[in-house]
C-alpha cells in the first residue's frame, strides 16, 4: 500500500512472497531511493545496463540527475518517464468505479498424474466457486475460459462464448467440461499441474435475454437455494457428491466487485 500506484506496485514486489507492505507518506523516498534501478517501472536489462555503466545503481542516484541528463543518457521518452518516478510522482488516479472484466479461480495439482475423474472433480469445485461469485456480484457471463498449465510449465487456454448470457452453474459447468474434454489428449500427452476457470464478457444480471425455456427457472432456483445455504451456514454446509472428502484447497477473502 502506498499513495501512488507506482509505489504500491514496487512495495508489492519488494514484499514478496507475502506481498503485503505499507509505505507511510512520510517515508516514501526513504523506502524508494535505496532500491536498485531495476525496481523503476520501465527499467529492463538494457536500460539498467546503460544506467549502471554511468555509475547509477539505485533509484536515489537516478533522482539526483535532472531530466535533461536522463534524456541525454536514455532518450527523450525514457528520460522523461523515469525522472518523475524516481521522485515518486505518478499522476495516474485510482479508478474505483470500474468493475471486474472477468471472474476466475484456479487450482494447483502438483506433478502427479491426474485422471479424467480427478480433473472433472476439480473442475466442478472451480465452477461452483466462480458461479457463486458471479451471482453474488449480480452479474452474468457470456464466455467460459479454461486455463491449463502443463508439466513443462507451458500454458494453454480454451474458451467458448455462449449464445446468451448466464449465471447458472449447470450451464457454465457443461461448457467448461466440454472444453476440458477437447483438451484431454493434450493433457495426457504433456501432463498437467494447474487447472483454472474464468468467466468473461461480464454484464449486469439484467442483461439476460428472455427466452422460452422450461428448465431455466428450475436451474436458477437450485442455484439460489445452494447460495443461500452457503451464505447462512458456510461454504462447507452443502457440496456435490463428487467433492466429498476432497481437499477444497486454499480460500482467500476477496474484495467486493
Amino acid at each position: 500500500m502506498a499513495r501512488t500506484k507506482f509505489l504500491a506496485k514496487v512495495a508489492s514486489g519488494v514484499a514478496k512472497p507475502d506481498g503485503l507492505l505499507m509505505v507511510p507518506p512520510d517515508g516514501e523516498l526513504a523506502f524508494l531511493h535505496p532500491l536498485p534501478v531495476e525496481r523503476l517501472w520501465g527499467v529492463g536489462p538494457v536500460t539498467a545496463k546503460k544506467l549502471r555503466e554511468r555509475g547509477i545503481a539505485t533509484v536515489g542516484e537516478v533522482a539526483q540527475r535532472d531530466e535533461a541528463a536522463l534524456v541525454s543518457m536514455l532518450g527523450r521518452a525514457a528520460g522523461r518517464h523515469l525522472h518523475p518516478l524516481a521522485h515518486n510522482r505518478d499522476p495516474r488516479s485510482v479508478r474505483v468505479s470500474r468493475r471486474r472484466r472477468s471472474i476466475g479461480a484456479q487450482r494447483a495439482l502438483g506433478r502427479s498424474p491426474s485422471s479424467w475423474d480427478a480433473l472433472e472433480a476439480d473442475l466442478v469445485a472451480l465452477v461452483d466457486r466462480v458461479a457463486r461469485r458471479l451471482r453474488a456480484a449480480r452479474r452474468v457471463c457470456r464466455t467460459v475460459v479454461l486455463r491449463l498449465r502443463f508439466a513443462d510449465f507451458s500454458r494453454a487456454t480454451r474458451s467458448h462464448t455462449l449464445s446468451e448470457a448466464t449465471a447458472q452453474t449447470q450451464t457454465i459447468h457443461a461448457t467448461a467440461r466440454g472444453l476440458l474434454a477437447t483438451a484431454m489428449p493434450m493433457v495426457e500427452r504433456r501432463g498437467i499441474t494447474l487447472v483454472g476457470v474464468a468467466l468473461a464478457n461480464l454484464e449486469d444480471e439484467g442483461a439476460i435475454q428472455l427466452a422460452l425455456s422450461f428448465d431455466r427457472e428450475r436451474a436458477g432456483a437450485l442455484d439460489a437455494a445452494v447460495d443461500e445455504l452457503r451464505e447462512r451456514f458456510g461454504s462447507g454446509a452443502i457440496t456435490r457428491a463428487v467433492l466429498l472428502d476432497r481437499d477444497p484447497g486454499l480460500s482467500v477473502p476477496l474484495l467486493p466487485d
